[in-house]
């Protein structure tokens, strides 16, 4: 078999002078892209636009940062669920925290409390008191949609019913009105 005649391209074969012609031509470029630098970018700021470090007050309150209203002697209160959104029409959020005493048997009782920031400082404070521990409820649900709260909260029928046992279901919510939460149950009650 013959093989096709080939043309002998002596300029395809790379030789040692060819490799430090690249690298000198790379090296060249290199260093004349490090010498010719664009000027530093400069941005106009869109008016009222907030800068990404925006003040600690525009924040979700922090649970994590408050003293609850919470009895609990030698364990610590926890922060069970929160959720956040804007529940006034400020312009600012809110934080809702479902909180109970970390006991160490049995369902202690959960608070639900509205968190907020005073307008001069970023610290926030408890300003609302959405279930009282002393109701003997749990709250197993807990969202913030189009600035109401929303829970789902177990409960007992009577004060024979059982701590362990909760019988009674209540899905409520709560709307900033006229400068007060107000409660709404959309469903009634049903026993479980």
């Amino acid at each position: 078999m013959q093989h096709p005649a080939v043309p002998d391209l002596s300029h395809t074969h790379t030789r040692p002078i060819h490799w430090v012609a690249t690298a000198t031509a790379l090296a060249a470029v290199v260093a004349l892209s490090s010498v010719l630098q664009p000027d530093a970018a400069t941005a106009a700021q869109t008016p009222g636009a907030e800068p990404k470090n925006a003040p600690a007050h525009n924040a979700p309150p922090d649970p994590a940062a408050v003293a609850f209203p919470l009895e609990c002697g030698p364990v610590k209160a926890v922060v069970q669920k929160k959720a956040t959104g804007d529940l006034d029409g400020d312009g600012r959020p809110e934080t809702v925290a479902v909180v109970h005493c970390d006991a160490p048997m049995g369902t202690p009782p959960d608070g639900v409390y509205v968190l907020t920031r005073g307008t001069d400082d970023a610290k926030p404070r408890v300003v609302a008191t959405l279930v009282d521990p002393a109701d003997r409820r749990t709250a197993t649900v807990l969202a913030v949609r189009g600035g109401e709260v929303h829970a789902t909260l177990l409960g007992y029928s009577s004060a024979d019913v059982p701590s362990c046992c909760p019988d009674v279901t209540d899905d409520v919510k709560w709307q900033w009105e006229n400068g007060a939460f107000v409660r709404d149950t959309p469903s009634q009650a049903r026993t479980v």
